[in-house]
């Protein structure tokens, strides 16, 4: 029973709470994709580029490892296949991009010949991957 003589509290919802609440699963998101970098593709000694730049899409890699094998998306391919293999992987009305990951000892003819063979393909753009270098 309620006496008139009560006064009654405001209701209030205090959102402090909440609000920390949402920036910590924020914070642990944005930790978290920082750890979600994806690299496809066989380990090769890439050559150091000062100027390289990071490409936010990498749908398609092309690799030629340092005894000349060529791989795309880590399965081998021959050269003579290459732009057919190439062309079932692209996706229609996106920007595709092909990255080409040559070990730093092959030699520049066979580079060239797999450029050659890549820039037939005008849906793609063609990117060549470097690592930067080390600061000391």
């Amino acid at each position: 029973m309620r006496l008139s003589e009560e006064q009654e509290r405001p209701l209030t919802i205090n959102i402090v709470p909440m609000i920390d609440v949402i920036f910590a699963v924020l914070a642990f998101f944005i930790i978290s994709t920082l750890f979600l970098t994806r690299s496809e593709g066989l380990p090769v000694n890439l050559p150091q580029s000062a100027t390289a730049e990071v490409q936010t899409k990498t749908q398609i890699t092309v690799t030629i490892q340092n005894d000349g094998a060529i791989a795309l998306n880590k399965n081998p391919v021959a050269l003579s296949e290459l732009e057919s293999e190439v062309r079932a992987l692209l996706e229609p009305e996106t920007k595709n991009i092909i990255v080409l990951k040559a070990d730093k000892q092959i030699s520049h003819g066979r580079v060239v010949a797999v450029m050659d063979r890549l820039r037939l393909i005008e849906e793609a753009t063609l990117a060549i991957a470097t690592e930067r270098p080390q600061k000391n």
